[in-house]
């Protein structure tokens, strides 16, 4: 039997500890709010989660599931700034994001419409969940035997909840936001009074959410069937009471309220999750990345530019870590997660159910064959030698330089497709061809010489071209590579000279170093 050491394992180790035998499916849960579109964090916990329930699986046979929560319930706060309609969404803060107009135009709401990308970012990539909206379990009546439980323990749930608030926010609160029967809104109402022995409550609409005052409606609601919502604290503890749910991991930003969310969930009478908590990701900025403000990384544009399982490979290392996640890390993500699909066959079956490439793909079932030593930036180098939008004339230059591409065609040609997009969007418009001075040109025409003038195409004696013409004009060899990179690639850094002559071939390379010597763009 292998040795399983990867995280995810360790993970399932603690849940089999936790549940003991049960003939139940274990349950695992994973959380979204539709507040904005879907965000690689998003997709990050259902992948982790996933990784941890086949790990589970691995380890026991048991029967599991997986339920993808949407709190569609929950009220509009403020408008992303990546949403279309600002004004129209303005005039609906505080309502229900499952009460919005969809301002894509395209499903009957605002979730509706989050809710769909979220499925199709999923089952894109094959996950195996279901799907649960906020609004349909209230509505159908999942969460009522919870609310009554809750509606009748209410003072005690206000006990653990009131005192991590602010002091200016402990004295109206409660468990309960009812939606107000005249405007709709879910955060413009107060509770005013409780009435457990018959399931209702009493409210008025009078708070403020973000200049947005409530229209002053006062009634009686009952508190099942979706006339009200809980306050996220107690909603994630009601979620875990009503789906028995074993396993459900956090972000470290959550660390209180799934604290508070446990303590309730005792009150009610059953025991929390367990789960692992990660660290956020980051944009460039060392910011967290948010959908609320419509900042961040989404699936769909990740795929556009690299294949979505090079993400899932970065995504799996080091959970615990805090992860930087922004355009110009791409490059770096897919050839990392070739290499190691390159390694896996030559594994031991210790070191593959181990690996980020068997969680990846299935549990190491669907493990895709990947030979060749094409990788993200050597297409990239390709297209900057070639300055060309042609696929085909890219694949033709890499069949040349690796015998091993047309049996590798399906992957490599996905490839250079989505950095051919990425060269269109983030690498073209920062490229500045510097000029030469006299002696620098002198330089670079001394290398396209030595060039023309070499026989054979052994990589080492390519490689030591420029050192040689760097030692012969005394400039020492690093600034002399920079130089060849700013003038003839337009860049800051590139690829080995060698490899990078062999690749596109000397004439060819020569040829493009004679027309940016002579200041051609």
């Amino acid at each position: 039997m292998p040795e399983y050491r990867a995280w995810p394992f360790q993970e399932a180790q603690q849940l089999v500890r936790q549940v003991g035998e049960t003939e139940e499916a274990v349950v695992f849960e994973t959380g979204f709010g539709p507040s904005g579109l879907p965000h690689i964090g998003t997709f990050a916990e259902v992948a982790r989660t996933t990784w941890v329930r086949h790990a589970f699986e691995t380890l026991t046979g048991r029967r599991t599931k997986l339920i993808a929560f949407s709190d569609d319930m929950d009220g509009l706060r403020k408008v992303p700034l990546n949403m279309p309609q600002q004004e129209m969404l303005a005039q609906h803060i505080g309502k229900p994001l499952c009460h919005i107009p969809d301002p894509f135009g395209c499903h009957e709401s605002y979730s509706a419409h989050m809710n769909a990308k979220l499925q199709e970012f999923l089952d894109a990539y094959g996950f195996d969940y279901q799907f649960q909206s906020s609004h349909e379990a209230y509505t159908r009546g999942d969460f009522n035997a919870g609310l009554s439980i809750l509606l009748g323990r209410a003072a005690e749930v206000e006990a653990i909840i009131r005192p991590t608030l602010r002091e200016e926010n402990r004295e109206d609160w409660t468990p309960f936001f009812p939606i107000c029967a005249r405007c709709g809104r879910v955060y413009t109402t107060r509770v005013t009074a409780y009435h457990p022995e018959n399931n209702t409550l009493d409210y008025v609409c009078d708070q403020e959410l973000h200049g947005v005052r409530g229209c002053g409606h006062q009634a009686t609601t009952s508190v099942l069937d979706g006339h009200v919502k809980v306050g996220w604290k107690v909603d994630w503890a009601l979620r875990w009471y009503t789906y028995d749910v074993a396993y459900e991991m956090y972000g470290k930003d959550l660390t209180e309220s799934a604290q508070l969310s446990s303590r309730i969930v005792r009150l009610m009478g059953k025991e929390p999750p367990i789960g692992l908590i990660y660290e956020m990701f980051l944009d460039k900025d060392g910011k967290k990345i948010s959908k609320s403000v419509g900042r961040g990384l989404t699936v769909d544009a990740w795929q556009s530019y690299a294949p979505i399982e090079s993400l899932l490979y970065y995504i799996f290392a080091s959970p615990r870590k805090a992860k930087r996640l922004y355009w110009e890390i791409v490059p770096r993500c897919v050839d990392d997660y070739l290499d190691e699909l390159r390694k896996y066959p030559m594994m031991t079956a210790d070191e593959q159910v181990n690996s980020p490439i068997w969680h990846v793909h299935n549990c190491g079932r669907e493990v895709p064959s990947y030979t060749a030593e094409v990788s993200y930036s050597m297409v990239d180098n390709v297209l900057s030698a070639l300055a060309t939008d042609s696929p085909d004339l890219v694949m033709e230059y890499l069949e040349r330089y690796d015998p091993r591409v047309p049996e590798n065609a399906a992957i490599v040609r996905d490839l250079v497709n989505k950095v051919l997009n990425y060269y269109r969007d983030f690498v073209l418009p920062t490229k500045t061809y510097r000029q030469p001075g006299t002696e620098e040109r002198a330089m670079l025409l001394a290398l396209r010489d030595r060039l023309i003038e070499h026989e054979g195409d052994n990589v080492d004696e390519l490689q030591a071209i420029p050192f040689a013409v760097a030692k012969e004009f005394n400039m020492p060899a690093p600034a002399f590579f920079q130089l060849f990179y700013q003038v003839v690639l337009g860049q800051e850094r590139g690829p080995r000279f060698g490899s990078f002559a062999l690749l596109i071939g000397k004439e060819k390379l020569a040829g493009l170093i004679a027309a940016r010597v002579g200041g051609e763009k």
